[in-house]
């Protein structure tokens, strides 16, 4: 990852797409990339290889926001909220301060989000993924891997991943 300038830092971006109603990871991803906007394609394939049916909503940050991205959520005939710019500290929505050309798809998505205004369902992201990681940073205690090199430390992702599911699953089956 690129951290400032020519200065490159051994980093990794962690992605997890997770089940609104138990908080389950149905989909988890490791990459080297500093941006998310290329995750979106392979995490959706990852969650109907994983669950065995489509995504019915998607709810992701401005990481995520790309025609292309859109395109992808459209074709696959998904409900998708994507934050369209970085949403700042007690915005309103997650519309953003980024310029954005009118008949496009985030221009859409944009229009969509800020009508929805509070009621939007990109708000339920913050209830649903985030936390998830908020747990395994702070519950579990996992704040950084401890392997080198890529493929080892996606094996190590996965392992947290399932753990959390597992966890979350435990805790499910004491529920009377």
């Amino acid at each position: 990852m690129r951290k400032s300038g020519k200065e490159y830092v051994q980093a990794y971006n962690a992605q997890a797409a997770v089940d609104s109603e138990a908080q389950v990871i149905v989909a988890q991803s490791l990459s080297n990339s500093a941006t998310d906007v290329q995750r979106l394609a392979p995490t959706l394939n990852q969650i109907k290889q994983n669950t065995g049916r489509q995504a019915q909503e998607f709810s992701a940050d401005a990481g995520y926001c790309s025609e292309g991205n859109l395109a992808v959520l459209a074709r696959h005939h998904v409900d998708s909220y994507i934050a369209t710019g970085r949403q700042r500290h007690h915005e309103a929505s997650a519309v953003g301060r980024r310029r954005v050309t009118r008949g496009t798809r985030v221009a859409a998505m944009r229009t969509k989000l800020a009508r929805a205004g509070r009621r939007s369902r990109y708000r339920l992201r913050k209830s649903v993924v985030e936390p998830v990681f908020g747990q395994i940073k702070q519950a579990r205690g996992f704040r950084q891997f401890m392997l080198r090199g890529i493929q080892k430390v996606q094996g190590e992702w996965s392992l947290i991943c399932t753990v959390h599911n597992l966890l979350k699953l435990a805790k499910a089956m004491k529920k009377p």
